[in-house]
């Protein structure tokens, strides 16, 4: 049930940047914001309730926000460039780079298979690539389907920082406070990179009811998506999340075609083949998350508590030992 949300939530998330820039609109870094808004809004108070010390230091949230911001930004910024069919389907880029990262600085070892499926994704997205150098949309000139497709791969690179930062910490350490800090530190580096870069962006944007509807749309989903992602790393690791992204595609391609009633290169349905074969030969073969899944524990996060709640602690078993030490002199007399 909660892959098919994380499905629904990606179609929704695709269909709305969509529109958004068929409209004109060029301001990913604000369509962030709002989503890291909502994220702040609601977890943090969560977390500050708790009154407990950070589980990891804050500049490690920082750095895991920076990526993610990035991905976010260089991903929807593509969309201006490129075609939906083709951002979603190279956004699987970001398994190579999960692999690479987890294998260097995780130590996490993969079979033979797994690399063959790896190697066979990168095949297909390749093709992705030669498709794209061979189309031209005469209805949108502006389109430059290769720099469409650098800012994608760019962008996986992001969020493969991102999501190997995010699996460590949420199966490690306290889902909650992941998705708060995560929110907390997004919110400050999308609104420090919009005042520098996307200004004239926000200003020649019409907020029309529509427009409005659409940020919000946008913000909701990625909401939603940033609250179900912890779960979905935490029971089930890699295998049913990449092939929700796969099944995502499929749905991207059925949009394109029957809503918009857009020609798709026939290099592209190779493409979509050999990265979906390419996709269950490496998940089949996915044993390493599925081994933490299993030798991870459900006990409850250990906290340091904080210095005023220790000398509220300490004021409590003072005054305790002096009523214990004056009803002993009363007694004695």
């Amino acid at each position: 049930m909660v892959i098919y949300l994380m499905i629904l939530i990606w179609i929704v998330v695709n269909f709305v940047t969509y529109h958004e820039h068929r409209a004109g609109v060029d301001a990913p870094l604000t369509q962030s914001f709002l989503a890291y808004l909502l994220l702040t809004l609601v977890y943090v108070p969560i977390v500050l309730r708790r009154r407990q010390k950070l589980q990891i230091a804050w500049y490690w949230y920082l750095a895991l926000a920076f990526f993610d911001v990035q991905g976010n930004y260089l991903v929807v910024k593509a969309y201006q460039y490129s075609y939906i069919t083709s951002v979603t389907l190279l956004d699987c880029w970001t398994v190579v780079w999960v692999v690479m990262l987890t294998w260097y600085a995780l130590g996490t070892r993969y079979s033979l298979w797994q690399f063959v499926g790896a190697g066979t994704c990168v095949a297909g997205l390749a093709l992705v690539l030669l498709s794209d150098a061979k189309s031209q949309d005469e209805q949108d000139p502006k389109k430059i389907p290769l720099l469409g497709d650098a800012l994608v791969i760019a962008g996986t690179v992001g969020f493969a920082f991102s999501n190997v930062g995010e699996e460590y910490c949420v199966k490690k350490k306290d889902r909650v406070e992941v998705v708060a800090m995560l929110g907390l530190f997004g919110l400050l580096i999308s609104t420090a990179q919009i005042l520098v870069f996307e200004r004239k962006g926000l200003e020649a944007v019409t907020w029309s009811p529509t427009m409005i509807s659409l940020f919000a749309g946008f913000a909701v989903a990625i909401f939603v998506f940033y609250t179900v992602a912890p779960f979905v790393l935490k029971m089930s690791g890699a295998t049913l999340f990449n092939l929700s992204l796969l099944t995502s595609d499929m749905w991207a391609v059925a949009i394109r075609v029957l809503f918009y009633q857009q020609e798709i290169n026939r290099l592209y349905y190779l493409a979509f083949a050999v990265v979906a074969i390419g996709l269950i030969i490496y998940s089949l073969n996915d044993r390493s998350s599925d081994d933490e899944t299993a030798g991870s524990t459900e006990a409850p996060a250990q906290y340091q508590q904080l210095p005023i709640e220790d000398n509220s602690t300490r004021i409590g078993s003072s005054s305790g030992s002096q009523e214990r030490t004056h009803k002993e002199e009363v007694h004695i007399c």
